[in-house]
């Protein structure tokens, strides 16, 4: 009975499903996710953020659950506005990912549930994946979430090594349009931000259409 009572409570938990994407590139990073929100097999939600702007030169990903995920970026962005108060400069990008992974280490026993892309623009672009563990990767392209093998498929075929943003601009679009097509708990539409030394940019949907398309 508590047995089926606990998978009760776990298809009530709000999840972000999901696939994200983060590229490293030359001049900045992409970051690509999809808007579908489910709760076991309805989906809750279908336009729900999961790219969130941490600072100016800052974004994270979410994927996993939803309030964990949502706790994570309002701790984050605090940390970042207190170090920006505090030394005058905005937080950069690996003291960012470090801070998260010691945020996630911390409650290793009492874990968020959730597994998140950072990434951002400081002397160099940089882009980490981190799991619920605190375990922490630099990577030029990554994918995280139940639709990620799909998305790793169009990654891996074209992902322009050096390449710039707008080089790679249509493949980040294009693997998140691919796990939409495979991967049930994927969907709605695309959600594509780039951040480089000008600064955040979130792309209109008639512009990822054009992308995809």
């Amino acid at each position: 009975m508590a047995g089926d009572m606990n998978e009760d409570a776990k298809k009530k938990i709000l999840h972000t499903g999901t696939t994200t994407v983060g590229v490293a590139c030359s001049d900045g990073i992409i970051m690509a996710s999809d808007k579908r929100a489910t709760m076991g097999y309805f989906i809750a939600n279908k336009d729900i953020q999961k790219i969130h702007q941490i600072d100016d030169y800052l974004s994270m990903t979410i994927a996993g659950g939803v309030g964990d995920a949502q706790a994570l970026i309002r701790m984050m962005k605090a940390e970042a506005n207190l170090y920006k108060f505090k030394h005058g400069h905005n937080m950069n990008v690996k003291a960012a990912a470090s801070l998260l992974s010691n945020i996630l280490h911390n409650y290793r026993f009492y874990p968020f549930y959730v597994q998140l892309l950072i990434g951002g623009v400081d002397e160099k672009p940089e882009v980490y994946s981190l799991d619920a563990m605190g375990g922490l990767s630099e990577e030029k392209y990554v994918s995280t979430g139940s639709g990620s093998p799909v998305a790793y498929g169009l990654l891996e075929e074209m992902y322009k090594e050096n390449g710039t943003v707008k080089d790679n601009l249509r493949a980040a679009a294009k693997a998140i349009a691919a796990a939409m097509k495979r991967d049930a708990a994927t969907g709605e539409s695309v959600d594509l931000i780039t951040i480089t030394k000008a600064g955040f940019k979130r792309y209109e949907k008639s512009e990822v259409e054009k992308l995809i398309q």
